[in-house]
């Protein structure tokens, strides 16, 4: 069987903290503030010495507890794959390259070697420099919004400092400092106007009201940086074309809930279309919506390392990123998933709404690939018009329908919703909750770190019981973006805050 190994965009090594079983121990022993500058320059030496070609990491000093530690952040360079001495005794000239195994680092040999070597053939795509470009064409105003929305300790040195510096601290920028130009990923993503650097860098919408062969459909291009027409053209989709249905029963208070389409599907498609299409084909990503169902078309399809068999049933795993650098920003970001877990979120979401399985479509020259959305069954055939919304009683057998947003919530006024499901996770947030707050914002009130986890355990099932609502509801995924407690998170939050509760 072929050995597997990723791709990825580089690692950290962390000094002054212990590990046990693959696990951080804390507190951190630390190390003696003394020693850092002698452990650079050592670091300098070896980069030099002992890597091939000349190799040399980004460093950064934090306190933590109250003890120094000395973080080293190892970017994928430019002229990989890199090899190492493999001893650093004097008599010792022997050189070899290394790979990443589950938690070793073990010696690329045979065909693990070869597998190196072919993959770090070119610098990719997205990670080269652009000489058509200069400093002045990233946007500080863009990149403070970022750091500020990922919640980067990044943020409070920005207006110190230069451009040239911060973006090598994003690794967005290099070259030498007499000919430094931007990246491809810095201008896709910190730049307002990316298109004019890589045309049909955008998203098309597309509506067929009669149906792909009729002569009637609406159209909205997004253009602009890659996070941006991702959150608009999700929060323009979810607007327009979204539906929720609710059919309530006779014989139980628990109510029936789906919807046209699963916005998490359409997130996680439309996220993946953006993340492996290729900057370089003059193709947009588009998607086309009708009322039997939503296609996401990009450009190229899977790498021919993904068996589409695999992907189908969800058990594919990539060997190669086409873009790894717009991931990880788009991870950071929480509008992408990783590691191949795209395509099984696609399918368990889809089930969980109840809708017909999602097909996954390319060509034999893998040229183009198309994820495909059924509607489901037993909404009416105009659920996805954006006139056919307005519809209740006469085109829809169901007993209500009803418009929401990312996260479906019951109004106070719905005698028939179900009672709020309330964690402790959930009583958490509503006792932070003093104003209208953004996520970054609640989340650091409660000193949670891990921001999808935040999500998951707080905000969505908060939202999900009616405690708590967006000030945007129509925009979900906007920066602007604000929450507060409804009714009921009042009500709720008076009953926590009584002596004994």
């Amino acid at each position: 069987m072929p050995t597997i190994f990723h791709n990825l965009g580089g690692g950290y090594v962390v000094l002054g903290v212990e590990e046990l079983d693959g696990r951080p121990v804390l507190p951190p022993r630390g190390i003696d503030p003394n020693t850092i500058d002698g452990i650079q320059k050592e670091m300098l030496n070896l980069g030099n010495s002992a890597i091939q070609p000349p190799y040399h990491p980004l460093t950064a000093v934090h306190e933590i507890d109250g003890k120094t530690i000395l973080v080293l952040y190892a970017p994928g360079g430019e002229t990989r794959p890199y090899r190492t001495r493999v001893s650093l005794s004097a008599g010792n000239r022997e050189w070899a390259y290394h790979i990443r195994k589950h938690s070793s680092t073990v010696r690329a040999r045979g065909g693990d070697e070869r597998e190196l070597l072919g993959l770090a053939a070119t610098v990719p795509f997205d990670d080269r420099y652009n000489q058509n470009a200069s400093l002045d064409d990233l946007s500080f105003r863009l990149i403070q919004q970022h750091l500020q929305d990922v919640g980067s300790d990044l943020l409070p040195e920005v207006a110190e400092l230069s451009m040239e510096a911060l973006g090598r601290r994003m690794n967005i920028v290099g070259g030498p400092s007499e000919a430094v130009f931007p990246k491809n990923v810095g201008l896709l993503f910190f730049n307002d106007r990316p298109h004019e650097f890589f045309p049909a860098t955008q998203i098309d919408v597309v509506w067929f009201p009669d149906g792909p062969g009729g002569d009637n459909f609406e159209e909205k291009e997004f253009r602009g940086p890659l996070a941006a027409i991702l959150r608009d053209a999700i929060s323009y989709i979810e607007g327009n074309y979204l539906k929720q249905a609710v059919v309530k029963h006779a014989d139980r208070p628990e109510a029936d809930r789906f919807w046209n389409f699963p916005v998490a599907a359409i997130e996680e498609a439309l996220g993946n279309a953006i993340y492996h299409r290729s900057y370089e084909e003059r193709e947009p990503v588009e998607v086309r919506i009708t009322r039997e169902e939503l296609l996401v078309l990009s450009y190229p399809g899977a790498d021919r390392s993904i068996r589409m068999e695999d992907l189908r049933r969800g058990q594919a795993v990539s060997r190669r990123y086409r873009n790894r650098r717009i991931g990880e920003f788009l991870k950071e970001l929480d509008l992408a998933e990783g590691r191949s877990t795209g395509v099984p979120k696609i399918l368990r979401a889809m089930h969980n709404n109840g809708s017909p399985a999602p097909s996954f479509e390319t060509d034999d020259d893998r040229t183009w690939f198309r994820v495909r959305l059924p509607a489901h069954t037993s909404f009416p055939a105009g659920a996805g018009d954006a006139s056919g919304l307005q519809d209740t009683e006469q085109d829809n057998p169901l007993e209500e329908k009803e418009k929401s947003s990312t996260f479906p919530q019951d109004t106070p006024q719905d005698t028939h919703q179900d009672p709020p499901q309330v964690t402790e996770g959930v009583a958490h947030l509503i006792g932070a909750i003093q104003r209208e707050s953004s996520r970054a914002e609640l989340q650091a009130a409660l000193n949670l770190r891990d921001r999808r986890s935040f999500i998951d355990t707080y905000l969505r099932p908060a939202l999900e019981a009616g405690l708590i609502e967006m000030t945007l509801p129509d925009k979900p995924t906007s920066r602007n973006q604000r929450y507060r407690r409804t009714s009921a998170g009042e009500a709720l939050a008076r009953q926590l805050a009584e002596p004994g509760k």
